[in-house]
């Protein structure tokens, strides 16, 4: 594996892998750890705000043996309207790998491809993969089984989680549900893509029946400003609370964060489950050594 540029391009073991990995990482952190990254140099940059993510890939490298810079948009000719590809080109040159959080998946992939070097997709408007295989260790370091799985995604059903979470379940074979509203199920272009275990339901009630794991993320996306009333409108019912959680006894609640308590989630759900929500923040940090430790030439 030299990228992670999506869940897509993973197979069903890189994926069982890497969560493996991400467990064994996080039982034996501090001294004595493995440092791959030793005498490398790696790229942050960062297009969109973000606090995990940053926090999670500065320490992990560093953690890993290697060193880090910080590059906003803003501090490089990126902002100032210069060629992704050439961007990549300088760059490929000088470090050992790149971690970029943008807005179009295709710039991820430019970078990729231009700069040859390691490239990880730290979230685009399409995909959020980091995300998705740090809550697939979470769930297996919960007693979760993988291959049996039942998510309902709760929600956006057509968010850069959500499109993760459908490549997940197509590579693993477990169950996806998604609940949402007309307007925001995935494309189905997308469902004919990536094959599995997918159903999408009105019904949150429905959706919610039996599962491993309640899930959700924000209504109103980084991008999406401009939507926020007619999203939360149309997201009304579509909220994680107390009778939903009545409906999935024993079902972890998982939320990637930052959460708009009352919103997608009530409050009181979201305090009563702080321990597996702020556990996957946590676990982003050792899902991501995790990648670093396995991308390879």
């Amino acid at each position: 594996m030299k990228h992670l540029l999506s869940i897509k391009d993973l197979n069903r073991e890189q994926i069982l892998g890497i969560v493996g990995l991400a467990g064994k990482l996080k039982r034996g952190r501090g001294p004595g750890e493995p440092r791959p990254l030793e005498g490398g140099c790696w790229a942050l940059m960062f297009s969109k705000s973000s606090t995990r993510t940053r926090v999670s890939f500065e320490v992990g490298i560093r953690e890993l043996g290697g060193a880090v810079m910080f590059l906003a948009a803003d501090d490089i000719q990126l902002g100032r309207g210069e060629p992704i590809k050439d961007t990549a080109r300088v760059m490929g040159r000088m470090l050992h790998g790149a971690v970029i959080r943008t807005y179009a998946q295709s710039d991820v992939e430019d970078f990729a491809s231009y700069s040859g070097i390691h490239t990880i997709n730290a979230l685009t408007d399409e995909e959020h993969p980091c995300q998705i295989l740090s809550d697939l260790f979470t769930l297996a370091e919960s007693g979760k089984n993988l291959d049996t799985l039942k998510i309902a995604f709760i929600g956006d059903g057509d968010c850069n989680v959500a499109r993760s979470w459908i490549w997940a379940a197509a590579r693993l074979g477990f169950e996806l549900r998604i609940a949402a509203p007309n307007k925001f199920f995935p494309p189905e272009a997308l469902l004919r893509e990536a094959g599995g275990n997918i159903r999408l339901i009105h019904d949150t009630k429905e959706a919610a029946e039996g599962v491993d794991a309640l899930y959700t993320d924000v209504w109103v996306s980084m991008g999406k400003e401009n939507e926020s009333e007619f999203r939360k409108a149309q997201f009304l019912g579509f909220q994680i609370d107390r009778s939903l959680v009545a409906r999935a006894p024993g079902a972890l609640v998982m939320h990637c964060l930052p959460a708009y308590r009352g919103m997608e989630i009530s409050e009181e759900v979201f305090e009563a489950h702080a321990d597996t929500i702020f556990r996957q923040a946590e676990n982003r940090l050792h899902a991501q050594k995790a990648v670093l430790s396995l991308l390879h030439d």
